[in-house]
């Protein structure tokens, strides 16, 4: 299996996350309009945003614990059953810990 080839699309996904996750800090640090309908709208928008960044933070951990799987040797191994994860799960989401049909007893 080429891990670098998975550390590399890994590696990607996790800036491209850490940039959005930046926008969504600026967004919210934002200075509030002193018009309430606007406030309201902008307090909706930001329970989006929270949620945006929650999901984020949950791919950063995954990404993270893959890469720490690159690094030990067992990327592609899942972790309940010890069985090999196909490439193409791996192409489809490359910080899955767990075999296809591990995933679907979850």
């Amino acid at each position: 299996m080429d891990t670098a080839h998975f550390k590399t699309l890994l590696q990607a996904r996790k800036d491209e996350i850490l940039g959005r996750l930046q926008k969504i800090d600026t967004d919210l640090g934002r200075t509030r309009n002193p018009d309430s309908a606007e406030r309201a709208t902008e307090a909706e928008n930001d329970e989006v945003l929270e949620e945006f960044g929650h999901v984020g933070s949950d791919e950063l951990k995954a990404i993270d614990a893959a890469l720490d799987r690159i690094e030990a040797g067992s990327f592609g191994t899942c972790v309940k059953c010890g069985g090999k994860i196909s490439a193409d799960r791996l192409e489809a989401v490359p910080y899955t810990p767990f075999c296809k049909r591990c995933a679907a007893q979850l």
